[in-house]
């Protein structure tokens, strides 16, 4: 009798393991980006939109935020970012409403509030065009480590800067870092992920 109350409790206590053992974890979402959750900056922004509304991360909680550095006078790689984050806008259908562009000029001397105005809708109607004095966004580029510097030409000047767009979760939180020439079906992927 003592010898089958022993083999109950083994197996009783082997099946609790088991069981255990089978139940997993809820998964990390997997991201094609590369994934910078828990980065120490990219924590604060404050410039003016191009609606003249002074804009903070506080602003957009709630949505997922894709930041993007550039100029309006970029060639290349500026308008490539856009139109690849205008089609994940597109393929997002309705739950476009809970992604927000924001691109941040790197060249405030040109790119003043009313040209990105003129700029930004050429895009998708809800994009963002941030700006401020050369200090402010100075400091905005130093808190995401972006580099950017004038390059005199001898027809005006250019920008060089850091191409890449940074994707912040809707709790304001800097979770992925997306290098230019991902490709829209890259970020959308990973944003629908974070929107999830």
């Amino acid at each position: 009798m003592v010898d089958l109350r022993r083999r109950f409790i083994f197996f009783a206590a082997a099946a609790l393991i088991a069981a255990g053992g089978c139940s997993e974890a809820p998964e990390a979402p997997r991201f094609k980006l590369t994934d910078v959750t828990g980065a120490s900056f990219g924590r604060e922004l404050a410039l003016t939109d191009h609606n003249g509304q002074r804009r903070t991360l506080a602003d957009f909680r709630g949505k997922v935020v894709a930041l993007f550095f550039g100029f309006t006078h970029c060639p290349d790689v500026c308008p490539t970012t856009m139109v690849e984050m205008a089609t994940v806008m597109k393929e997002l259908g309705a739950d476009a409403e809970r992604l927000q562009v924001l691109f941040v000029t790197v060249d405030p001397e040109r790119d003043t509030a009313e040209v990105l105005k003129r700029y930004m809708p050429a895009f998708h109607p809800s994009f963002l065009g941030l700006t401020g004095s050369t200090e402010d966004v100075a400091r905005t580029a130093k808190e995401f480590k972006i580099f950017f510097q004038k390059q005199n030409l001898p027809s005006g000047y250019t920008m060089d800067h850091s191409a890449g767009t940074y994707i912040l979760d809707g709790e304001g939180r800097l979770r992925l870092f997306a290098q230019y020439g991902v490709g829209a079906p890259t970020l959308l992927h990973d944003i629908r992920l974070l929107l999830k």
